[in-house]
């Protein structure tokens, strides 16, 4: 079973430097996902990327989390962090030196750029911060909206709110998995671990009985 996690990360600035906020979307195999966005203060869009980095891969290593995927939209900060480009701005520098410190405390640290489009929920919570809504450190994910119970002259067998929590969270699973394929091949794809989260959703869900121990 594969114990690398997935981790999306992004930093925004309105203003560019202006009110700042930075985002960290962490999956790990087996678990719930975890968020954190918040705000700090007034800063640049690399300094809030940087940022972003230093926290994830902070909670990362308190969550105990072996060997870590990061996922950046930022070329700059990827390519800084992976020695194509060398960091000379002072306010980076700081951050940049605490980010190479913690990802050297990782069995295995990669790190990668996306298109934005690929990181869209990271992008989403960080302009939550923004706008007063930050998820604060170790807070999981919030479930996926149930459907309501059809009306009694709705068509087909009727649907129970726990019934479209769980395929709610099995199409959870499968998209995660989906979005880790097309961000970094078959090889960023732990597919045992996919496999048994998608199989205790089912069993928590009463959809597939519990594996004999």
């Amino acid at each position: 079973m594969s114990d690398t996690a997935t981790m999306h990360i992004d930093g925004a600035s309105r203003g560019n430097p202006g009110p700042a906020a930075y985002a960290v979307v962490l999956a790990r195999p087996g678990l719930p996902v975890v968020e954190e966005a918040d705000v700090i203060g007034t800063a640049t869009n690399n300094v809030a990327e940087y940022t972003a980095l230093v926290e994830g891969l902070a909670l990362a290593r308190e969550l105990g989390v072996p060997r870590l995927a990061v996922f950046s939209d930022s070329e700059l900060m990827v390519k800084q962090m992976n020695g194509e480009y060398k960091v000379k701005h002072p306010d980076m520098l700081p951050l940049y030196r605490e980010a190479k410190q913690l990802a050297a405390g990782f069995a295995d640290f990669r790190i990668t750029h996306v298109r934005r489009e690929q990181n869209k929920r990271a992008d989403e919570i960080g302009n939550d911060a923004l706008d007063g809504r930050p998820r604060k450190r170790g807070q999981a994910a919030p479930p996926p909206p149930t459907t309501p119970a059809p009306t009694a002259n709705a068509s087909g067998p009727p649907q129970t709110a726990t019934d479209a929590g769980v395929r709610a969270d099995a199409l959870a699973v499968l998209a995660s998995a989906a979005r880790a394929w097309a961000e970094g091949g078959v090889k960023a794809v732990p597919v045992e671990a996919v496999w048994e989260q998608l199989w205790s959703v089912l069993e928590d869900g009463n959809v597939l009985k519990k594996k004999k121990k």
